[in-house]
């Protein structure tokens, strides 16, 4: 199961944030990753990543040993972590965040547990969710990387086709 939620607040250090955000994924059995929501563009951005790098896994073509790190590198449309850090990473301050959860062991979901796994991931950092940080707009796509000349082949409502082709396009450039 692949989950994304939005949320905002502060975070003061990033490697413990890091650190602390590993420990509560392998506690949780779960798949993490966080992202700055400024440069993802709605939910669906992120659930072809993951499940973009979830065949990369499965077939071995994986450029990481992490799926976190996959997931990553995916949504960001970029093969280099470094350069993928610096485009979708959480960064230190006051943000919008966007986190991937994926279930390892493939539990029969249930809503009453996981709503109390979210909202313990985010009562820890002290976050508050809300979905709409992960709302696109044309300033999200341009912080992407994607051109006015990209933007004006094709019409606002196919938008969000431009950020999901930027993720199949890794598997062309690995």
């Amino acid at each position: 199961m692949i989950t994304v939620i939005g949320a905002y607040g502060t975070i003061k250090n990033i490697d413990l944030f890091l650190q602390q955000l590993l420990t509560f994924s392998k506690k949780e059995n779960l798949v993490i990753q966080a992202l700055d929501a400024a440069v993802v563009y709605g939910k669906d951005h992120l659930i072809s990543a993951t499940k973009h790098a979830q065949r990369a896994f499965e077939q071995r073509t994986n450029a990481t040993n992490s799926l976190a790190l996959e997931i990553l590198l995916y949504a960001a449309g970029e093969r280099q972590i470094q350069k993928a850090i610096t485009k979708m990473g959480v960064k230190k301050g006051k943000q919008t965040i966007a986190f991937v959860l994926v279930d390892q062991l493939k539990r029969k979901p249930d809503k009453k547990t996981y709503d109390a796994v979210v909202d313990k991931l985010l009562r820890m950092f002290h976050l508050t969710s809300d979905d709409k940080v992960l709302e696109g707009d044309k300033d999200t796509l341009k912080r992407f990387g994607i051109t006015d000349q990209e933007l004006h082949t094709l019409p606002e409502s196919k938008y969000n086709d431009l950020i999901l082709e930027k993720i199949a396009l890794v598997d062309v450039i690995k």
